[in-house]
This record gives structure tokens, sequence and C-alpha cells, in this order.
């Protein structure tokens, strides 16, 4: 009974460092995911070879007692092995991280396109999200930044909309939607006039908030903010040339509206 327990633990065990594997190899964004799966692949099957062997030797009693000691090193020392690979990576990548250990951050967002409000696709899936674990939307206009961030170029409005399935640069806009892909690029037209991408965010400042137009916007790094406000709220907006918006995310709005907020 105790021999088949300790199999089930150590199944369980592989199962969930698999699954850690994976979730942590995608908010360090692939420096540690593809090592650690092959390392992890490599054990795994050196110990579940091991396990059925173990398994096979018990019909021979005398033998399975002469090797019990070498199978049962031979299935945990690989798991052993790469959980310390494991522990010792993360540690070191926590220290060598931009942010020093994982974060939780967030950003409102809205899209307009000549006045009208473009929302991303859906999430679906038990997953509930759109784009990675690292850096998603849950369909409620808002960025969640959400684990460790090697490199704050991994949380730039560009990438943002790379991981949704879109894309940005400096004069075109993809946004990923429930209908398909739609696009809008400057020299289009809004209202018989030539259109241009524009990203404007609100921020505070001692409980007052300010407007700014972004000039290098696809590469706009997400403020370090859990709670919006003070996180950013940031417009996305396809429409003729202005220096200004009039559009604000709700967020924004309900805290203005309740006194939370000052303008500048």
């Amino acid at each position: 009974m105790g021999e088949k327990l300790f199999i089930v633990v150590l199944v369980v065990l592989i199962f969930g460092l698999i699954v850690f594997a994976q979730n942590n190899g995608e908010v360090l964004n692939g420096q540690f995911n593809d090592r650690t799966l092959f390392y992890l692949l490599i054990a795994s099957i050196v110990s579940i070879i091991f396990i059925c062997d173990a398994v096979y030797m018990r019909t021979y009693p005398v033998v399975f007692k002469r090797e019990k000691k070498f199978l049962f090193l031979a299935i945990i020392i690989p798991i052993v092995l790469v959980t310390l690979y494991m522990a010792f990576s993360t540690i070191y990548l926590n220290i060598m991280a931009e942010t020093r250990g994982p974060v939780h951050w967030h950003a409102d967002f809205e899209i307009f396109a000549c006045g009208k409000k473009i929302d991303l696709a859906s999430p679906k899936g038990l997953v509930n999200r759109v784009g990675t674990s690292t850096f998603h939307e849950h369909g409620d206009n808002r960025i969640h930044i959400e684990g460790l961030v090697l490199n704050l170029r991994q949380i730039t409005l560009k990438n943002f909309l790379k991981v949704t399935g879109g894309a940005l640069d400096d004069n075109k806009i993809i946004v990923n939607t429930d209908e398909g892909l739609v696009e809008f690029e400057n020299g289009d037209l809004c209202d018989n006039e030539n259109g241009e991408l524009q990203v404007f965010v609100y921020k505070t400042k001692d409980k007052k908030y300010y407007q700014q137009k972004i000039k290098d916007f696809e590469n706009y790094v997400i403020s370090s903010y859990s709670y919006v406000p003070p996180g950013d709220c940031l417009i996305i907006e396809f429409d003729i040339k202005k220096d200004k918006t009039d559009k604000i995310c709700e967020t924004y709005k309900t805290a203005i509206q309740k006194g939370d907020l000052d303008g500048s």
C-alpha cells in the first residue's frame, strides 16, 4: 500500500512540475521554458520507465527485494535534480528580472476607430483570458501584468496588441475582435478626412489626473500600479489628428464623479 501511494504521489509531483514549468516558462518569456521542459521531460521519462520496471519486478519478489534500493534511487533522483534546477533557476531569474520578483500590475484601455469603440476578442476556454499568463486581458478592457517580468520591453503597448492576436506600429494597428481582425492605417479616411493612429494616456499625481499624448506609443511601457487609477488609462484612437482626446476610461470617469480625482 505504501509503495502504491508513493507511485501516485510521484506521478502527481511530475504532473505538477510540468504545469509549473509551462506556466513559468511563459512568464519568463521562453528564457526558462524550453530548457526546463526538456530536462523535466527527460527526468519524467526516466522515472516512469523505472516505475514500470519496479511494478514488473514485483512479480519476482527475490529480484525486486535485491533491486529495490536501486529502483527507488533511479526513480527519485531525476525528479529531485530537476526540481532543484527549477528552484535555483527561479531564484536566479527573480534576482535578474527588472521587476525583482513577480508583479501584479494593471492598466485600463479603450480602442476607437473614427469614433466607434473597438473591443478585443472575448476570452474563450477555461483560461478565461486573451494573451499570455503574464500579459493578458479578461474581456474587461484592462491590461493585466501578472508574474515575473525579465525585461520591461515585454510589457509595451506593442507587445500587448501582439499577444492578444493583433499588431501595432507607429502608423498602423490591427485588433483581434470577435468578428476577426480589423486594421486601420494612417491615411485611411475618417469622415472624408485622413485619419491617424494616436495614443493618449491619463495619469495621476497628488490626486489630480492629467492627459498626455504619447509620441513613441508602440514602445510605451505600462506603469507599475496594481489599481486603476492611479494606473494608466490608455486611449488608442484612430481619428483625425488632434492634440487631446475626449475619450476616457470608465474607472477614471467614476473616480472623477466620486470626487476621488480632480483635473490638473
